[in-house]
């Protein structure tokens, strides 16, 4: 507002009239409305009957010009600057353009989300001079320069100190277009012991999926990458004869994947028994019925509301995976009140016997750490190390009775039986045993007596192989041991039911100390590891080596190699979770070439942007 408000008021009367505050004259304010108002009548008034008055208004008009910063009068070449479009080469429109790539491929946006006219309207309100490339632009310009950004950055990665590598491979067939897709994923442990992993390929895989077919793909993927053969450690694939074939003909040494290696198990033991099979026909039918009509559902949701549960639909069952299932099973254990309420007012296409909820209820009990065990396996950081003391923990809670064992003993046994068989051959494998013994929150607590000797063996042949002179210091082992140690309870003696966590602490209880003198300095590192108690299963382990490494350096080295597999293909799975975006119902007819590109980015364009 102006200074020369101080001395005058608007009227009352008449907007259009200011009155003096000195002498009370009204004086016009130069228009007939707000727009046409001037304070130059104003002004002039106080100049001429109060030049003392007018002597003040300028003082403060004075200081709020000094204030008051000045916006010069843009330019005719200013104004058509700033109302031109950029040029496709400007440095602003590229990077407008990358970005906008980048959305596409880390998003599962479609290449036509640059046609559509609100994301238009919308980069349009951000900056009006961007001009968008059209669709194919995009496609086939920018996805490829994107791609070739990423495939360097993952080069360097590659070449970087990798002791050894490992990796996970599946093989996909999309539902909405001919496509099969054979994945390589890869980690290894860095020199700060830290778990690195990216995607080497996602590539079409035509033709029959034979061994050969196969092995030749994986051949072809290392010699992409530049990758030694040597340094390969061990690739996890699910247990099809041709996946397990194809990678004993790479000369690779392959891991089966024990998510899937426990799926058969289940099925085997638990979902392929007679009465187990009657009631999951009748949990599908009526899952089946509230997803079908929403009418039922409706009614159900007004049962949920009157008897005060929460409001949830049933979970559908997946019969590839056996988790599936006992969700299923667990949402409908979970709504049986509502449901006996709803039978008794509408009709439903099957219902449970009272034995059968009782069985429900002891097959969940039984599953129940299954699904634990299946969470801790699937984690990111879940390594081929946890394969033997899980499973030992899960047969040693299989084979103790409990009250809830009632109608489901034979269901019990069989199932231990099948678990026992097909993990054999992980508890002989040297890969598996030796990667436990390096594993600071197992170590050889959980190995049977002869594999337990066989393992440090085979460390220290190993440890003394790459030092053949033993010139590595002694290293006491001492000091953290009593600080470590910690008193172990099992649930039985709490007089509750077993939990699988439970079967951890007994079993180190039960394990001896070992007594052996150290013979040499790579013996006393080994015996010194072995002799700490081993830290909490909560606990890191790579935190634990890359804070020791300096303790143990052979058996830290030795680490790197054998934690760093995984367990399970888990992340091949993830990775087709996320091609059935990338190849969805609004890209059905993208091209598997740019498919694979856009997986690539996706899932290593955020390893890139952390650099």
């Amino acid at each position: 507002m102006s200074a020369v408000w101080t001395d005058f008021t608007i009227s009352e009367k008449d907007p259009r009239i200011a009155i003096c505050k000195t002498c009370n004259a009204e004086i016009s304010r130069g228009g007939a409305s707000a727009k046409s108002f001037s304070t130059s009548g104003l002004i002039h008034h106080l100049e001429s009957k109060h030049p003392d008055r007018h002597s003040e208004y300028e003082k403060k008009a004075t200081q709020k010009r000094k204030l008051t910063p000045s916006t010069p009068t843009p330019s005719v070449a200013d104004v058509f600057e700033k109302a031109r479009k950029f040029s496709s080469d400007s440095a602003k429109a590229k990077g407008i353009t990358h970005k906008i790539m980048e959305f596409i491929a880390l998003d599962d946006q479609p290449f036509s989300i640059v046609e559509d006219v609100g994301f238009r309207r919308l980069i349009d309100h951000i900056e009006p001079r961007y001009a968008m490339p059209s669709r194919r632009h995009f496609s086939d310009v920018c996805l490829p320069e994107l791609f070739n950004i990423v495939a360097t950055h993952v080069h360097k990665l590659l070449a970087s100190d990798i002791t050894a590598i490992s990796f996970t491979t599946d093989i996909w067939s999309s539902d909405v277009s001919l496509t099969s897709m054979l994945s390589l994923t890869a980690q290894w442990i860095d020199k700060d012991f830290k778990l690195q992993k990216i995607l080497l390929h996602s590539q079409e895989f035509r033709g029959s999926h034979t061994a050969a077919a196969i092995s030749d793909a994986f051949t072809n993927m290392c010699d992409t990458w530049h990758i030694d053969r040597s340094k390969v450690h061990a690739i996890v694939s699910d247990n099809a004869r041709n996946m397990t074939k194809a990678i004993e003909d790479s000369q690779l040494k392959g891991i089966r994947c024990m998510a899937h290696t426990l799926h058969l198990a289940v099925n085997e033991g638990v979902l392929s028994q007679r009465n187990v099979k009657d009631i999951l026909t009748i949990g599908r039918r009526i899952v089946g019925h509230f997803k079908h009509s929403q009418l039922a559902y409706s009614r159900l949701q007004s049962m949920q509301d009157q008897l005060g549960t929460q409001i949830k639909r049933f979970q559908q069952d997946v019969r590839t995976r056996w988790n599936g299932t006992f969700y299923m099973l667990e949402s409908l254990f979970a709504q049986k009140r509502v449901l006996a309420a709803y039978s008794a007012d509408h009709e439903l296409p099957a219902t449970f016997t009272s034995h059968q909820w009782v069985l429900i209820e002891n097959i969940l009990s039984v599953l129940d750490p299954f699904e634990q065990l299946t969470k801790e396996i699937s984690s990111f950081d879940a390594s081929v190390a946890d394969v033997i003391p899980l499973i030992a923990a899960l047969k040693r809670l299989l084979s103790k009775e409990v009250e809830t064992d009632h109608g489901v003993k034979t269901i019990k046994s069989t199932l231990l039986e099948s678990v026992k068989r097909r993990f054999t051959e992980s508890n002989d494998d040297p890969l598996h045993f030796i990667a436990t013994v390096l594993d600071p929150r197992y170590k050889d607590h959980y190995l049977d007596v002869g594999i337990k000797q066989c393992a440090r063996e085979m460390i220290q042949a190993a440890m003394d192989a790459d030092n053949p002179l033993g010139d590595r210091p002694a290293h006491s082992a001492g000091g953290e041991q009593s600080a470590e140690k910690r008193t172990r309870h099992s649930a039985l003696d709490e007089g509750h039911a077993p939990l699988l966590s439970d079967m951890f602490n007994e079993i180190l209880q039960e394990s001896a100390p070992n007594n052996r003198q150290p013979t040499s300095s790579t013996a006393q590192q080994l015996d010194g590891y072995l002799s700490e108690v081993p830290i909490s299963r909560s606990d890191d382990p790579l935190a634990y080596w890359r804070n020791n490494h300096g303790r143990f350096p052979d058996l830290a080295k030795m680490a790197r190699k054998y934690l760093s597999a995984p367990c399970t293909s888990t992340d091949s799975e993830r990775l087709f979770s996320a091609a059935a975006h990338v190849l969805d119902e609004k890209r059905n007819r993208l091209h598997c070439d740019k498919a694979e590109k856009l997986l690539f980015i996706k899932k290593n364009l955020p390893l890139y942007l952390k650099k």
